[in-house]
């Protein structure tokens, strides 16, 4: 189900708390608004329904720093960050 129009970060805040995730309204807005240092997997999952979109809708890989194309050839994918898995 597509949700309404957002204009504002405060739309976004009632649907997480819907979906069980309590962030402050500045929480919300530096993930709307700046480029995410750490993001949590449950949250990335509540926006893709939240937002009716797949994750490559919001995600964009780029190139790490110091990553260089191979001599001869086009550049080398971006290297995934070890995931950090906590238990609960």
């Amino acid at each position: 189900m597509a949700q309404r129009g957002m204009y504002a970060t405060t739309d976004l805040r009632p649907l997480l708390v819907e979906r069980g995730f309590r962030l402050s309204q500045s929480q919300v807005y530096r993930l709307v608004a700046e480029r995410p240092v750490r993001l949590n997997l449950r949250v990335l999952m509540a926006l893709l329904d939240i937002l009716d979109c797949t994750m490559t809708d919001l995600i964009e890989p780029v190139p790490a720093r110091g990553d260089r194309a191979p001599a001869g050839g086009s550049p080398r994918p971006p290297r995934p960050k070890r995931a950090n898995v906590l238990p609960e």
